[in-house]
């Protein structure tokens, strides 16, 4: 039996009803809300609902407040704003920001507070959103699935409190699944965005490779890692909200400006709309749960004048790309830890460097032919909660169970590529969890996927409340047809 999160305001599932932070910036500049009004509710809702969930570890109500008042006398004197001023959001734990700890959920740090902002931090601030609140992470982001550690606790799915938000950016998207901010920032190397956005109903996009700077994003106290160029794509930094719009305006706030951007070229419609499709593979089969929603998903888009193509690209292999994978983040590991004593060859080097190399080049070939190309993010929807060691862990499906390890399949095949990969919500389980759905574009593409997300939106859904989805699935149960 699921259990559900109490809502501080069952009336209205988001505060103001606003759906996501575009829709609360527009709502303060035209004075409908006031910003302090708007932080003091999300305060209120991080005291109350988040005792349920744990997502929030910590808050700076004072200088929010003072940021609040600023934003609304702003409004009143008619002075210039930024695209997201007085509008409260939160962001990892794992940023450095002032004023709030960064522990990456160890005790030796608790306590421990960054004197400057990390960019992304100092970034978002500069177009006039207000930092709330930190979000919970796995200890030293070392799990995909799951979201706990000592110092803060576990943090648990607002759609069901018995199972995980996903890792390590879990807190991230249960925060913004339950309406308690606006906007998160995250992180992903192998899915730590994309896994929690699918398992909590939300967007979450892993950028293309070297889009937002990383200043300010690390291990506390930790001096300045000087990586390898030709790894340095393996970790990305992203936004998690509600809606592909606010997505999109966090990543214009954040974007380094030496990243280019693909433009569509032309308009992107759904009947003009060509996109590569798979939706399993025998090395990582998807649950019959998720295949059913996913499949739906797809017939749904097609019935709606978007043309399919299906099959993993030509030249790309999805198994023989798991251990080139590996192999990458086992190099980033050791050059971003000193104490590490992995070590590779030249000549091992130079040969996972020849293999991404001719997966790029496939992947791009594709893309002359398809405008994105869509997959699951996960194999299975949210999973319970498992606290065995991780080497022992399981994941239970509809179909029997599973190996943990095997989650982040779908989600690499995009991020060895160096590719910007959307996870947005495509439906829902039977049970009521939600499924994500992978939308994966060329290099440099992620103002197209974004585009193909909006249309995607209209076709599937998009975001829906934990309160609400609860609501739909049990009127769906009782009806015997979908929601």
């Amino acid at each position: 039996m699921s259990e559900r999160l109490s809502y501080p305001d069952r009336d209205c599932d988001l505060p103001f009803g606003l759906g996501g932070a575009l829709d609360a910036a527009v709502a303060v500049r035209c004075g409908d809300v006031r910003s302090s009004e708007l932080v003091d509710t999300v305060l209120g809702r991080m005291s109350v609902a988040d005792a349920d969930l744990n997502a929030i570890v910590a808050t700076c109500p004072d200088r929010a407040r003072r940021e609040a008042a600023l934003a609304d006398h702003a409004v009143s004197s008619a002075a210039p704003m930024g695209p997201l001023a007085g509008v409260p959001i939160s962001v990892k734990e794992a940023f450095y920001t002032v004023e709030m700890p960064t522990t990456w959920g160890l005790p030796e740090h608790k306590g421990w507070i960054a004197t400057e902002d990390a960019t992304v931090v100092r970034l978002l601030r500069a177009a006039g959103a207000i930092v709330v609140g930190k979000t919970n992470v796995a200890t030293m982001l070392a799990d995909f699935a799951q979201t706990q550690n000592e110092l803060y606790g576990r943090t648990n799915n607002p759609h069901d409190l018995t199972r995980s938000p996903g890792g390590s950016s879990g807190g991230s998207a249960a925060a913004v699944a339950a309406g308690l901010t606006f906007l998160d920032f995250g992180s992903d190397l192998a899915g730590s965005i994309r896994i929690p956005a699918a398992f909590c109903g939300v967007y979450g996009l892993r950028p293309s490779a070297n889009t937002v700077p990383q200043d300010g994003f690390a291990p506390p106290a930790a001096p300045p890692t000087a990586l390898p160029p030709d790894i340095a794509w393996v970790s990305t930094l992203g936004p998690i909200a509600r809606t592909p719009a606010d997505i999109r305006a966090a990543l214009s706030i954040t974007r380094t400006s030496r990243a280019p951007q693909v433009s569509p070229k032309k308009p992107v419609r759904l009947d003009s709309l060509r996109l590569g499709v798979v939706l399993d593979d025998p090395n990582c089969a998807v649950a019959s749960d998720v295949g059913a929603v996913l499949s739906d998903a797809v017939d749904r888009l097609a019935a709606a004048g978007v043309e399919i193509e299906q099959g993993w690209p030509r030249g790309v292999d999805p198994d023989r790309a798991m251990p080139s994978f590996g192999f990458a983040l086992q190099r980033f590991m050791a050059a971003a830890d000193p104490t590490s004593d992995w070590s590779a060859t030249d000549a091992q080097i130079e040969r996972e460097r020849h293999t991404l190399t001719e997966l790029r080049a496939a992947w791009a070939r594709h893309f002359t032919g398809v405008d994105a190309f869509l997959c699951p993010v996960n194999f299975t929807a949210a999973i319970a909660h498992d606290d065995r060691p991780f080497d022992e862990r399981t994941v239970h499906t509809v179909d029997g169970q599973r190996r943990y390890d095997e989650q982040p399949f779908w989600t690499a095949q995009p991020a060895v590529a160096g590719l910007p990969a959307l996870a947005a919500p495509a439906g829902r389980t039977s049970a009521g969890l939600p499924v994500g759905i992978q939308l994966v574009g060329p290099k440099d593409g992620d103002e197209l996927i974004l585009d193909i997300a909006v249309l995607l939106a209209g076709v599937l859904g998009g975001y829906r409340s934990p309160g609400r989805a609860s609501q739909a699935n049990d009127d769906e149960h009782r009806s015997g047809t979908p929601a």
